[in-house]
């Protein structure tokens, strides 16, 4: 895999907040990666913070003390993505090894190998209930696994190109694939059938993630805008224009507020009920390839190129809206 190469930037993207926004802030900043990080992701508790890297190692920091809890290794490419089960007692990772892995955060043991990708894994997420994972490969598929059983349950095909992203519905109905071919897939997960495919952008579509209530679903990508559509209909309800393309989205907790990782180093707050920008984190020092909310919507972390992790204290901003 290889990393992707953006024009140069003309705009410099500074710290921007609104008046009553300003405390926004970045709270901390996590080293340790000896490369870029590529995925970030908080345990359900939100007391652990994951972080994947192209240095092909996953590492569990403490969320609240910095501290590094353990280093896991075991992949032979880059870990591009990071995903815990909904009880927190599994960790996935997928990676350019064309493997993902499933590991017990609290001891640091790998439980699992999953093979089946023909290409790297880009993006892994498990289903509300904990008990399938749905994997997206550069081998233009989407493949979904029994946890429990170890065993491949379907392989859905149909993108052109690379799938960058997949995230299941909040009800665990609908998955959601974004790809490299400009479109994003509604799948059903009763049948693995496809609901509906979405178009609008005119490039990649490298991240897409539903709302909380299961409504609305994201979708962010190198045309350098993000898009809001209606799940039911597949209705195109806004686009919010970025500077620059877009590498990873996420929705707070209480749903009133998109994050969006760019490749102008920043990170970017909107709000949805009336697409204003609320605010622009700047710090990092290269793309922002990852970006996850805690859940209690205090904290933001994201991951960056720079090969660091920072942690952002958005407290004022989720509680405003």
């Amino acid at each position: 895999m290889q990393r992707w190469h953006r024009p140069a930037l003309s705009l410099l993207v500074l710290l921007l907040c609104l008046p009553s926004l300003v405390q926004a802030r970045e709270e901390r900043t996590l080293a340790g990666h000896a490369n870029g990080v590529l995925s970030v992701a908080f345990s359900p508790d939100g007391e652990i913070l994951a972080s994947g890297s192209a240095d092909k190692t996953l590492k569990l920091w403490n969320a609240s003390t910095e501290e590094l809890l353990r280093t896991l290794v075991g992949h032979t490419g880059w870990v591009s993505s990071v995903a815990f089960s909904p009880d927190g007692r599994i960790l996935a990772s997928g990676s350019s090894d064309k493997t993902v892995k499933l590991w017990d955060p609290a001891t640091g043991t790998l439980l699992r190998t999953l093979v089946g990708h023909a290409d790297g894994v880009v993006s892994v997420a498990f289903s509300p209930d904990g008990k399938l994972l749905a994997a997206g490969s550069a081998d233009n598929t989407v493949k979904v696994w029994d946890i429990a059983a170890g065993v491949e349950t379907a392989t859905l095909t149909g993108h052109a190109y690379c799938v960058r992203s997949v995230t299941f519905s909040p009800d665990g109905r609908t998955l959601a694939s974004g790809s490299r071919d400009h479109t994003t897939r509604l799948w059903d997960t009763a049948t693995w059938t496809v609901l509906r495919t979405l178009r609008g952008h005119p490039d990649w579509v490298c991240s897409v993630t539903f709302s909380p209530d299961g409504r609305s679903l994201a979708s962010g990508s190198l045309d350098r805008t993000l898009t809001i559509w209606d799940v039911a209909t597949g209705t195109l309800q806004r686009t919010l224009d970025e500077n620059s393309g877009v590498s990873s989205v996420a929705f707070s907790p209480d749903g009133g507020v998109l994050a969006s990782g760019s490749w102008d180093n920043t990170i970017k707050l909107w709000n949805l009920t009336t697409g204003d920008l609320l605010c622009a984190l700047a710090g990092h020092t290269d793309d922002v390839n990852s970006v996850a909310f805690s859940p209690d919507g205090r904290t933001l972390a994201s991951g960056s190129w720079d090969g660091t992790v920072k942690l952002w204290d958005v407290a004022a901003v989720t509680r405003s809206q």
